[in-house]
C-alpha cells in the first residue's frame, strides 16, 4: 500500500473496530421497544440486551492486556472479532429473549478483547513523535460510536427491522479480521508473569455489579434497594481488589502505574471528562423531546451534529497540541468543557434549535481535542515492556467512568424529582443535572494543570 505506512494502516485496522464496538453498544438503545414485540415480552425486561452486553465487556477488559501478553496481540484481536461477530449473527437470529441476553454476554466479552488490545497494538508500533496524529484519529471512532448508535439503530429500526442492527457488524467484522490476519503483528511477551485469575474474578465482578447497577438506575429499575445493594457490593469487591493488588506480584489491574505522573494525570483528568461525555447519550435526547417537544427522531438528528464537530476538528488537533503543548489545550478545554454544558442548561423552549446545534457542534469539537490529548498523553512515560498493563488500567477505568456518568445524571434526575415533587422529570430538572455534571468535567481543570510544561513535548512537537 504505497500511499499509507504500515502503523496508520494499523490504526485504521484497529479504528474500524473501535467503530464496530462502540456503535453496537448504544445503537440497541431505541430496538427495545420493536424487540419485545417480536420476542412477545414487556418492553421493560429486554433491558437485560443492554445490561448482559455491558456485564461480558466490564469482566473481561481488565484481563485484555495480560492475555495479549500470553497469546499474541494478532491471536487475541482474530478471536475477539470471531466472537464478536458470530455471536451478532446469533443475537440476530434469537427468538426468545433468555438467548438474546445470553449472546450479547458473549458478544460482550468479543467488544471487551477487542479494544484494550487494538489500542496495545497501536501504542507499540508507532513512534512516540507520529503518536499524536495516529492517536487522534484512531479515537474517532470512540467519539462517534456513543452519539451515532441511537440515530442509526432509529433508522434501521424503523425502516429494516431490530435484526439488522446486529447484521451491521458483519461485513465490517470481516473486512476487520482479514486485515488484522495480514497486517498486525502477533507481539507477546517472552516470559510472562502467572496469570492473576482471582484478581480477575475481583475486579471483573466489581465492575460488573457496579455497571449493571448504573444500568437499572438510569432506567429507574430494580428499585433503590436492589440498586444500593448492588452498589455497596460491587464497591466492596473493588476494594478486596485493591488489597489483594498489594500482595501480589503481578496483579491484573498494577495500581503501581499511578506513580508514573502523566498517567495518572491523564486517568484523573480524563475521568471527570468522561462522567460528563457519559451522561450525554442518556441526558440529551429526553431532554430535547420535553424543552422542545421533538421526537426521538427529531431529536436524534440533532445530537448528530456533534460528531460532525469532532469530524472537523481532527485534523486540527496535533497542530493545536505542537502550537500550545498538553497543558495548556487540556485546560483550556476543560473550561471549555463546563461552558458548554451551562450553555445546554441554560437552553429554554421556544429558543431556535440551530442556536443548540452551534453548542453540540462546538461540544464535539472540545471532545474531539480532550480525548485526543488524554489518550495520547497517558502513555507518554510508560515503557513498552507495561504497556499492556497500562491499557488494561485504562480502559478499565475509562469504562468505569463512563457508568459513573450515568448513574450522576440519573441520580440527579431522581433527587430533583423528590426536591420539586415533579411527577415526571420537567425542563428545569434536565439543567440541574447538566449543571451538575458540568461541574464535574470542570475538576479536569486542576488535573491538567498538575502536568509538566513540557509534558508530552516529544509527541506534540511542542518546543515551548
Amino acid at each position: 500500500m504505497p500511499f499509507i505506512s504500515r502503523p496508520h494502516l494499523i490504526a485504521l485496522i484497529v479504528a474500524s473496530m473501535f467503530f464496530m464496538e462502540q456503535l453496537d453498544g448504544t445503537i440497541l438503545a431505541t430496538a427495545l421497544p420493536s424487540i419485545a414485540h417480536s420476542l412477545h415480552v414487556d418492553t421493560v425486561a429486554t433491558s437485560v440486551a443492554l445490561t448482559s452486553y455491558i456485564i461480558g465487556l466490564a469482566i473481561f477488559i481488565p484481563a485484555s492486556g495480560a492475555l495479549a501478553d500470553r497469546l499474541g496481540s494478532r491471536t487475541v484481536l482474530t478471536g475477539a472479532i470471531i466472537i464478536f461477530v458470530t455471536c451478532s449473527v446469533l443475537c440476530a437470529s434469537a427468538t426468545s429473549l433468555i438467548f438474546l441476553a445470553c449472546m450479547r454476554a458473549l458478544q460482550g466479552i468479543g467488544g471487551a478483547l477487542m479494544v484494550p488490545v487494538g489500542r496495545l497494538v497501536v501504542l507499540r508500533g508507532t513512534a512516540r513523535e507520529d503518536l499524536v496524529r495516529t492517536m487522534t484519529w484512531m479515537m474517532l471512532p470512540a467519539t462517534l460510536g456513543p452519539l451515532m448508535g441511537p440515530v442509526v439503530g432509529g433508522f434501521i429500526t424503523t425502516y429494516l427491522s431490530w435484526r439488522w442492527n446486529f447484521y451491521l457488524n458483519i461485513p465490517v467484522g470481516i473486512v476487520g479480521l482479514l486485515l488484522t490476519r495480514r497486517f498486525i503483528p502477533n507481539t507477546r511477551t517472552p516470559d510472562p508473569a502467572p496469570f492473576d485469575l482471582r484478581g480477575m474474578a475481583l475486579v471483573g465482578g466489581g465492575l460488573a455489579v457496579l455497571s449493571i447497577a448504573a444500568e437499572l438506575f438510569s432506567h429507574g429499575e430494580g428499585g433503590g434497594m436492589l440498586v444500593l445493594g448492588m452498589l455497596v457490593g460491587g464497591s466492596s469487591l473493588m476494594g478486596l481488589y485493591s488489597l489483594h493488588a498489594v500482595r501480589t506480584a503481578a496483579p491484573l489491574l498494577d495500581f503501581s502505574l499511578f506513580r508514573v505522573p502523566t498517567f495518572a494525570i491523564s486517568v484523573a483528568g480524563g475521568a471527570a471528562s468522561r462522567v460528563a461525555v457519559g451522561s450525554l447519550p442518556f441526558l440529551f435526547p429526553t431532554f430535547l423531546q420535553i424543552g422542545s417537544g421533538l421526537t426521538a427522531a427529531q431529536s436524534g438528528a440533532i445530537t448528530f451534529v456533534a460528531p460532525l464537530g469532532a469530524i472537523v476538528m481532527r485534523p486540527f488537533v496535533p497542530a493545536t497540541l505542537a502550537r500550545w503543548g498538553f497543558r495548556r489545550v487540556l485546560m483550556a478545554n476543560g473550561f471549555s468543557a463546563a461552558i458548554l454544558f451551562a450553555l445546554i442548561a441554560a437552553f429554554q423552549k421556544g429558543q431556535p434549535l440551530w442556536t443548540l446545534s452551534l453548542i453540540l457542534f462546538a461540544a464535539g469539537m472540545a471532545q474531539s481535542t480532550q480525548f485526543s490529548a488524554y489518550n495520547t498523553i497517558a502513555y507518554a512515560d510508560i515503557s513498552k515492556q507495561r504497556m499492556s498493563a497500562a491499557t488494561s488500567l485504562y480502559s478499565t477505568l475509562q469504562q468505569l467512568m463512563l457508568s459513573v456518568g450515568i448513574c450522576t445524571a440519573a441520580g440527579t434526575l431522581t433527587l430533583t424529582h423528590i426536591l420539586f415533587r415533579h411527577a415526571t422529570p420537567t425542563l428545569h430538572d434536565f439543567s440541574i443535572a447538566f449543571l451538575v455534571v458540568g461541574s464535574i468535567s470542570m475538576l479536569a481543570v486542576p488535573a491538567a494543570a498538575c502536568l509538566s510544561p513540557q509534558a508530552g513535548a516529544s509527541m506534540s512537537g511542542n518546543k515551548s
